[in-house]
């Protein structure tokens, strides 16, 4: 697992040098309750999820204030988004400091988190090329989709919720999984989303249940060292 947990920060360094030559070259309740209300959205990527209520995506902008490149990213390129919430965070935090604890270390948190590790785990949430559900609902078993930078690949499958009795009357979802180079689907971690199809000037943005933990149960595994 530790040589595996390597190579993938080797793809996030290798791939943030890439990008680097190119630019050289040119209340908990509340995000349970969360209603897409706005399907389009007068701004980019980081203007929206600057733009949203405070406590909604306030960790996901500490985060991003420390990937400058990723910032450029949701401003000009075309992305799906998969945004995480401030709960999805504040869990894998907890969790983390809670193993530090028992080990006698101490605390740590998203400001001082290893800089490589945090950034590839970011990087899976934001995904090559501007998609809609449309793209996804004609693929019974989902499509395999490429993350920003480090090319890692990850998985998103089109559901519709049943509703008043009525199967598949009810909202859609997608199933947004990381598969760990697995073709075993009981070996994939899997979260859903709250919200969908919200169009920004470049980017689609999909929000994340909060009952999501930030990184697919990798956080402590990468970030206690």
């Amino acid at each position: 697992m530790k040589n595996l947990t390597n190579k993938r920060s080797t793809f996030f360094l290798l791939g943030l040098i890439c990008l680097c030559f190119v630019a050289c070259k040119k209340s908990e309740s509340r995000y349970y309750d969360y209603v897409n209300t706005v399907q389009t959205f007068n701004g980019t990527a980081m203007d929206y999820l600057k733009a949203q209520p405070k406590g909604t995506f306030d960790s996901l902008l500490l985060v991003l204030d420390r990937y400058p490149f990723l910032q450029d990213s949701l401003r000009t390129a075309q992305l799906t988004l998969f945004a995480p919430v401030n709960k999805n965070f504040e869990g894998a935090i907890k969790y983390l400091n809670q193993v530090r604890k028992g080990q006698g270390k101490a605390p740590l948190y998203l400001a001082d988190a290893d800089i490589n590790e945090l950034g590839f785990m970011l990087c899976k949430y934001i995904i090559r090329g501007n998609r809609t559900t449309d793209a996804y609902v004609g693929n019974l078993d989902g499509i395999l989709l490429e993350s920003i930078i480090t090319k890692y690949p990850m998985h998103a499958r089109y559901e519709k919720l049943s509703s008043a009795g009525y199967q598949g009357g009810g909202a859609a979802v997608l199933n947004f999984s990381d598969p760990f180079f697995s073709t075993f689907i009981t070996d994939w971690i899997t979260t859903t989303t709250n919200a969908v199809n919200i169009k920004t000037n470049n980017a689609t943005i999909n929000i994340l249940t909060p009952m999501h933990n930030f990184g697919f149960d990798e956080f402590t595994l990468r970030l206690n060292n």
